[in-house]
């Protein structure tokens, strides 16, 4: 941990201030290549919001130590203080970073049901086809409704400062995918339905990875020669989303004391999937669909086999709804 810090926080430092220094210029370049390109400046807009977000990394890792120096363990505070300072850290971050993306990219956001994510406690169970949908829980679940979430990630995104800092201080898992110590990852993300209250959450990616056609099929090809037949038929009508990894989410439903299912669905996010995509103006002006559903504790059945089924019908029911808010187009 340590050794990564000592590399990505002076990184962090040297890139924001070169970035500045050295935005007017690169702001000139941009405004010409949009005019060669035409277009609704989408070059440009990401520029500044490559600004924007270096600088919110700096005000955010900066956050962190403020929170460490007035209510860290070392002053004999309490826990709770501490992480309750943390996760509203956290909140203001994500939703300055949502918001700059919203002026930026001009996006609008459509948000149905909201509401049914308190009380707590819930397992909140995630579509994810892009980086930027990370941000639409904590923005809200947690800063509109106050339900502070325990996240499951890949280990990856460590690499982010932020990310590092108040994640590793806040009970998430971020788990090696592929790895070959599955016990052990199991019992990490297992870890964080202990002690859940009114006010808490467990989010989770089914998916495991962001959702593309070429995913999609890959994923189909390998369940191909792993699943029965009857399951297979159920994720190849899937052709939104992709099937969800049984491992993680049934590991929450094994061990989950009594929280009900919450299912986020979005769309919006799919046209600009990658940074040449971003940059080709993909995102500008798009309209950002995200909705709530939650299934009692009770409809969850007891047994894993059926468990399995129910997944998939969940799973299914989003695709439908995908379906219907964008129609295939043939």
């Amino acid at each position: 941990m340590w050794v990564r810090r000592a590399f990505t926080l002076p990184a962090l430092v040297v890139v924001t201030s070169l970035w500045l220094l050295l935005l007017p210029l690169t702001l000139v370049v941009a405004v010409g290549v949009d005019l060669v390109r035409g277009g609704p400046w989408p070059v440009v807009r990401c520029v500044v919001y490559l600004a924007i977000y270096l600088v919110s990394e700096v005000a955010g890792v900066a956050g962190a130590g403020v929170v460490w120096l007035t209510s860290g363990p070392w002053l004999g505070g309490s826990r709770e203080r501490f992480l309750a300072r943390n996760v509203a850290l956290q909140s203001w971050w994500a939703n300055l970073l949502y918001r700059a993306a919203e002026q930026v990219f001009r996006l609008r956001t459509v948000v149905e049901g909201d509401h049914v994510v308190v009380p707590g406690p819930i397992l909140l169970f995630v579509r994810h086809v892009s980086q930027a949908d990370t941000l639409l829980p904590v923005v809200y679940v947690t800063r509109r409704h106050g339900i502070a979430l325990r996240f499951v990630l890949k280990e990856e995104l460590l690499w982010d400062p932020c990310l590092d800092i108040v994640g590793r201080r806040l009970p998430n898992a971020f788990v090696r995918r592929a790895s070959s110590e599955t016990e052990r990852e199991i019992a990490s993300v297992q870890r964080l339905m202990g002690d859940l209250g009114p006010h808490d959450g467990v989010l989770i990616y089914p998916e495991g990875t962001r959702y593309t056609p070429a995913k999609r099929r890959q994923v189909l090809d390998k369940l191909a020669t792993r699943v029965p037949p009857d399951l297979l038929a159920r994720a190849t009508r899937l052709r939104h989303v992709l099937p969800p990894h049984l491992a993680g989410p049934l590991a929450l439903l094994e061990c989950n004391p009594g929280a009900d299912v919450v299912f986020c669905g979005h769309t919006g996010f799919e046209p600009a999937g990658s940074p040449r995509e971003i940059l080709g103006g993909a995102l500008v002006g798009a309209t950002i669909r995200v909705r709530f559903r939650r299934v009692p504790y009770a409809a969850v059945p007891p047994k894993t086999p059926e468990r399995v089924i129910w997944l998939y019908e969940q799973w299914q029911h989003l695709d439908d709804w995908l379906d219907e808010v964008y129609p295939p187009s043939g």
